[in-house]
């Protein structure tokens, strides 16, 4: 990364950088020697995160619509290191009960938004820039009551994938991160709705959320930024196009 002060700062692009795990991120990627440009669609929340550092900026631009492409890719003025793709979606509850409309919305932010990121960035990507999209859990370990995560994060994995083939000559990555459940509000919003459909408190369900994982805790927003900038190493390299599960252990399958 170019830190020398006759040089600028290589970028990061970030959608969901002021959200519960997104300032982490958005901080530690900045103290990994990056500037980044914050994208989101309220500008109250930018300036906020913009405050905290003289090494962010924004961007108010709606991911889930493709007039975002042409605003990021205008205030994209160097070489991008990174862009991540982190937005939060529609909370639909169960698949029983779940808005078809609400689903489509999800698969909209999360895979045509990082499709949408991508395409504002392209022309700045060069041989080591990472593609990183934060994905999670429910996309691996399909529940009942988890709609909107599950097929969201499902169609992103794939997604991640495809780039990672089709960028992989140009010595670009892509990556997908797939936390598990990390301790925010959209998961409380995830565990009020499981408990209102089986009428319990929702404390029951968050500790059942804690059971299920190998160390019994939830993945915190810190684990999730050092996982993200770990990526930053020359020798990430030989992690194209896979999933870094921080999950602490709740996979069961295989791989």
């Amino acid at each position: 990364m170019t830190t020398d002060s006759n040089n600028p700062r290589e970028l990061a692009v970030m959608v969901g950088a002021t959200g519960a795990l997104g300032k982490f991120v958005a901080h530690r990627l900045v103290a990994s020697g990056l500037d980044l440009l914050a994208i989101g669609r309220s500008e109250k929340e930018l300036k906020a995160l913009t405050e905290s550092s003289a090494h962010i900026r924004y961007c108010v631009a709606d991911i889930s619509e493709d007039s975002a492409i042409a605003k990021i890719a205008q205030q994209v003025d160097r070489t991008v290191r990174m862009a991540i793709h982190a937005p939060g979606v529609p909370v639909a509850g169960g698949v029983l009960d779940a808005s078809p409309l609400v689903l489509a919305q999800a698969v909209n932010i999360k895979a045509g938004g990082m499709l949408r990121l991508f395409r504002a960035v392209e022309s700045h990507l060069v041989r080591g820039s990472r593609l990183v999209a934060v994905g999670g859990h429910y996309g691996f370990e399909p529940t009942a009551y988890a709609a909107t995560a599950g097929v969201a994060n499902a169609a992103l994995t794939n997604l991640m994938r495809q780039l990672s083939w089709a960028l992989g000559e140009r010595g670009i990555t892509a990556h997908l991160v797939a936390p598990g459940p990390a301790e925010t509000e959209r998961l409380h919003a995830i565990a009020t709705a499981s408990a209102a459909k089986r009428g319990v408190a929702p404390a029951v369900v968050l500790d059942e959320f804690r059971q299920d994982s190998a160390i019994r805790a939830f993945t915190s927003p810190e684990q999730v930024a050092w996982g993200i900038c770990l990526l930053l190493a020359p020798e990430a390299d030989a992690m194209a196009g896979s999933s870094l599960m921080l999950d602490s252990g709740r996979r069961h399958g295989l791989p």
